[in-house]
């Protein structure tokens, strides 16, 4: 019996958060809206999301001992998360600037701060976790070699017990050893992320995400989803190819839907779904993410997804 269906090791930061009439050129200043201050990070995000939809969730990240971390600690208990695997301290809780501009499209820059802390010790320190989930979903927003540590871990299994499935989101991207490919099932990207990935040959110039998916399955994970936004999803595998469309929804803010998409995806994949299938809800949770302002205020719970 596993204890949760969805462990996410990753980032957890501030959102501070300004809404602008256009995002200011290089030497330019713009004026804003009030700030605003929400829970966020990646890896934060992932969690609340699948557990507003009903899982049982754990996170495993680094906070500081600061206003921030609290709220962070706070957000991820209120939706249902459990904390336990959540350290404190090191350095300043992470930070994302994030400027949005009336079209729902945002910039984002990040000071990891204490997510930068989190090390393969802290892994291997909490190996029990990681025993206890059934897929474990990772992002980029903590060292690599942390995400490695984590990779090794879920590979090499827990005695009779296979180890849990991994999904991997390489945000932001970042090159990615052979090995950590090799466990992703599936690695989840978006235009910008397999454009990076690929960039080394000639599938970086496609426009085309059939070609971009061909690619990087040939890279090595088992199964490949590429996100395009306002158009779905793409699901590849070994055997097929398969789109799957979005819904038709008003665009209000995109921070987050990303995350809300993933968190969805990995829990439903821990439930025991087929990846298409896991994808086809994981499209309508993004879809209803992206109706409303803000990451965690934005994610929808099952009953607003069947709505849809």
């Amino acid at each position: 019996m596993h204890d949760y269906d969805l462990l996410v090791v990753g980032s957890a930061n501030a959102d501070l958060v300004i809404g602008v009439d256009r995002r200011p050129g290089s030497g330019e200043t713009v004026l804003g809206s009030d700030l605003a201050v929400h829970p966020g990070g990646k890896g934060a995000n992932q969690a609340v999301a699948a557990a507003r939809l009903g899982a049982r969730t754990a996170l495993l990240a680094r906070v500081g001992e600061d206003d921030h971390g609290r709220l962070l600690l706070d957000s991820q208990r209120t939706a249902g998360v459990d904390t336990a695997g959540v350290l404190v301290g090191g350095a300043p809780t992470g930070v994302a600037l994030i400027t949005v501009d009336p079209s729902g499209d945002n910039s984002i820059v990040v000071s990891p701060g204490a997510n930068a802390r989190l090390s393969p010790g802290d892994i291997r320190a909490s190996a029990r976790l990681l025993a206890a989930a059934r897929v474990v979903s990772l992002q980029l927003e903590i060292p690599l070699k942390t995400v490695a540590e984590v990779v090794r871990t879920a590979t090499a299994g827990f005695g009779d017990r296979p180890g849990p499935r991994v999904v991997l989101n390489p945000s932001p991207p970042a090159p990615l050893p052979t090995d950590v490919l090799a466990a992703c099932d599936p690695l989840v990207v978006n235009e910008h992320e397999a454009r990076f990935l690929l960039s080394d040959g000639p599938a970086g110039s496609s426009e085309d995400p059939e070609v971009w998916a061909e690619a990087l399955l040939s890279r090595g994970p088992r199964s490949v989803v590429v996100t395009l936004g306002g158009e779905g999803a793409l699901v590849a595998d070994r055997d097929r190819t398969v789109l799957v469309p979005s819904l038709a929804v008003p665009v209000v803010d995109t921070t987050g839907a990303g995350d809300a998409f993933t968190g969805a995806l990995a829990w439903r994949l821990g439930l025991g779904d087929e990846l298409e299938d896991a994808v086809r809800f994981a499209v309508r949770v993004g879809a209803a993410a992206v109706t409303r302002a803000g990451a965690q205020a934005s994610f929808p719970d099952a009953g607003e997804v069947a709505a849809l």
